[in-house]
Formats: structure tokens, C-alpha cells, sequence
């Protein structure tokens, strides 16, 4: 089986765990430290602060943006629900945007008409491994006086004009979850330029602590912490990230390059200013195609090709969103995108002969005559 993904650990990670355990320290200490100051380095911040997953993160980065009950935080239906949720656990509201046909990323001209006077911030998502497109997101933001964090949770290390993804709003949000482009099993980090929203961050991941003055609570926090096997592992694997989404990329062009001209699939691509980073590589199967989107997936299944679909159901059609009043209908391009996508192995783990034989299968599928 060719799975869809393949967490890329080696012997430095397994010796720099090893190196962790046998120091005595284990939870949150010197090694989250260093970590934090490299990623930073690596983000081109000033600060990062590592959380013990993604969602902490984002949850966080909302608490230091200032979201309190009765505001209102834009953001799109069609990514996990981990982008939305914290902002209900901070008791606000969740207004859903409809997406971009191409990039699947939130659409910025329908981001204008949903800004009301308790608007107070915009989650974007970098989709897939593809930054947001910041330049309009960014103009509706200064020009509403309106916040950003960054989910930039699929996409460490992508780019947009230069500037590494998660740096573009107030705060960006990354995920270090196993599947994602580096991992450190769970985990998650903040990154700012801002003092004030570090600041707050580490005080919520440590029960509203300052972690200047111990037994000192100065606001409601949680326990986020990260420890510092999850964080030795992060430094290994912020080495060879760099290599690691090069390969993804190439793995891209590769099936790209071996997937061009089939009629009824509309492959990746790669929008103005963006450095993709391929977290997934994900394909639309359009209705003129000759098998449903559902029987391409099974199809690839019974070969051995273990494909995904990122997402099938769109948040605002889940229960509790459900119950806010959405409904079928409100957002018709992720709605409809939701019925098309797949997701095909795109890892660093590949092999040619794998990436080959997924072409070939496709094409096979393509090129046949009878059924499935």
C-alpha cells in the first residue's frame, strides 16, 4: 500500500530523544526554548511560543488577539475543525466564508460583504500547503481595522512573495501534528512579531502564569505545554524540513508532469507569489468525468493507493455549526469542491517507481473502456 502519508523520523530524531530522557528533563524546559528560538529564526519573527498541539495554538493565538464573547471571527468552511472551533471556546462566533475555486483558500471578495461592526478578526487558512492570498485579505483587514491569525497549520515552510507562511498576519499558527510537513508527533506554535500577543500566548499554555512570576495566576490559562522530547524531535526535524518540502514539491511536478491532459481532473496549481509546499496534493475530479469522484477513490484503494479526501463535509453542514443556522446551500463552492477533491501521496518517502505507478494507474483508469 502507498500511503497517503509516511512521518519522515531518523536516527537523529530517535538519538535526540534519547539524549532527553536521559538528561531528566522531559517536560517543557531548555529544549522548548531553543526550539522556539529556532523556528522563530527559521519563521523570520521575533517570537515563537510552542504549544502541545496546533489547536492550543490557534486557541491561544485567538485569546492574545483579544476574541471575547459577542465578537465575530471571519473564516472558511472548508478546512479542519480545529480552525474554528476555538473560536466558539472563547465564546465567539464563528462567521463562515465561501472559498476560492482554484486555490480552495478563502475567498476575499466575499470576506468584504460579511465585515459587521463586531468583526474582529479573520482566520485564513493555507490550504493544502498554499498561502492565502494575503494582498486583498490584508487591504479588507487595515481598511476594518481588522486582525489576522495566520492558520498556517498545513503549511510550514511555504511562501508568499518571500515571506515564509504564518508571518503575514498579527499571528500565524502551525501544527506539528504526524502527518504534517514536519512533525514532532503532536504540538503546535505561535509565531509574532508582536510583544503583547507573546506574551499573553504564554500565559494561556501555562494557566494564565506569567512565566516570569510562579503561583502568580493572572488571568484564566490552560495547560498547553509542549515537553521537550516533542520539542528535541522539532529541532531535528526543522533541519531537514527545507529538504523535506523540496521533495514534496518535486514529487508535485512529477505528478503533475504524468497527470497533464486528463480530461475531467483539474490538477494543483500554484498561485502568483506562492511557494506550495505540496501537504497535500489534491486533485478535483470534475462531474464530465467518467467515474465519480467516490469511484475514483475506491479505484485507487483496490490498487494499493491509499487517497484521501481533505475534506468531505464542509464545517458549516456539522452539527453544531448546524445548529447556529447554516445550512445546505450557504456556501456553494466548498459545498461542491467537498464532492470533487482527492488527495494523492505526495510524502518525501516516495519512491519513483511509486510515484510511476500511481501515474500509471490513474492513466489506466482514464484510458479504460468498461467499468470500474
Amino acid at each position: 500500500m502507498i500511503n497517503i502519508s509516511k512521518p519522515q523520523i531518523g536516527k537523529s530524531e530517535i538519538l535526540a530523544v534519547k539524549a532527553v530522557l536521559e538528561s531528566g528533563i522531559i517536560a517543557q524546559g531548555p529544549k522548548t526554548a531553543e526550539f522556539e528560538k529556532q523556528f522563530a529564526q527559521y519563521c523570520g519573527t521575533k517570537y515563537a511560543v510552542a504549544f502541545c498541539n496546533g489547536t492550543a495554538a490557534i486557541h491561544a493565538g485567538l485569546y492574545a488577539l483579544g476574541i471575547k464573547p459577542g465578537d465575530e471571527v471571519i473564516t472558511t468552511p472548508f478546512t479542519f475543525v480545529a480552525t474554528a472551533n476555538p473560536v466558539l471556546m472563547l465564546g465567539a462566533k464563528v462567521v463562515f466564508c465561501d472559498i476560492s475555486e482554484k486555490d480552495f483558500c478563502i475567498d476575499p471578495i466575499k470576506v468584504k460583504a460579511l465585515v459587521t461592526k463586531k468583526t474582529r478578526a479573520i482566520i485564513p487558512v493555507d490550504l493544502y500547503g498554499q498561502v492565502y492570498n494575503y494582498d486583498l485579505i490584508s487591504k479588507i483587514a487595515k481598511r476594518n481595522k481588522l486582525l489576522i491569525l495566520e492558520d498556517a497549520c498545513q503549511a510550514v515552510g511555504a511562501e508568499y512573495k518571500g515571506k515564509k507562511a504564518g508571518t503575514l498576519g498579527d499571528a500565524g499558527a502551525f501544527s506539528f501534528y504526524a502527518t504534517k510537513n514536519m512533525t514532532t508527533g503532536e504540538g503546535g506554535m505561535i509565531v509574532t512579531d508582536n510583544t503583547d500577543i507573546e506574551e499573553k500566548c504564554r500565559m494561556f499554555r501555562h494557566h494564565g502564569q506569567s512565566e516570569k512570576v510562579r503561583y502568580e495566576y493572572f488571568e484564566l490559562g490552560y495547560n498547553y505545554r509542549t515537553t521537550d522530547i516533542q520539542s528535541a524531535i522539532g529541532l531535528e526535524q526543522l533541519k531537514k524540513v527545507g529538504r523535506l518540502n523540496e521533495k514534496r514539491i518535486k514529487n508535485a511536478s512529477i505528478l503533475s508532469a504524468g497527470l497533464k491532459g486528463i480530461s475531467g481532473f483539474v490538477l494543483p496549481s500554484e498561485s502568483p507569489g506562492n511557494k506550495h509546499v505540496y501537504h497535500q496534493y489534491t486533485i478535483k475530479v470534475l462531474p464530465e468525468f467518467r467515474f465519480t469522484r467516490d469511484e475514483v477513490l475506491e479505484y485507487l484503494k483496490k490498487q494499493g493507493i491509499n487517497a484521501g479526501i481533505y475534506y468531505p463535509k464542509p464545517l458549516h453542514l456539522h452539527k453544531h455549526f448546524v445548529e447556529q443556522g447554516y445550512k445546505v446551500g450557504d456556501f456553494p463552492v466548498a459545498e461542491a469542491i467537498s464532492k470533487q477533491v482527492v488527495s494523492l501521496p505526495v510524502h518525501p518517502g516516495l519512491k519513483s517507481d511509486e510515484l510511476n505507478y500511481m501515474v500509471k494507474t490513474i492513466r489506466k483508469l482514464f484510458s479504460s473502456k468498461g467499468g470500474l
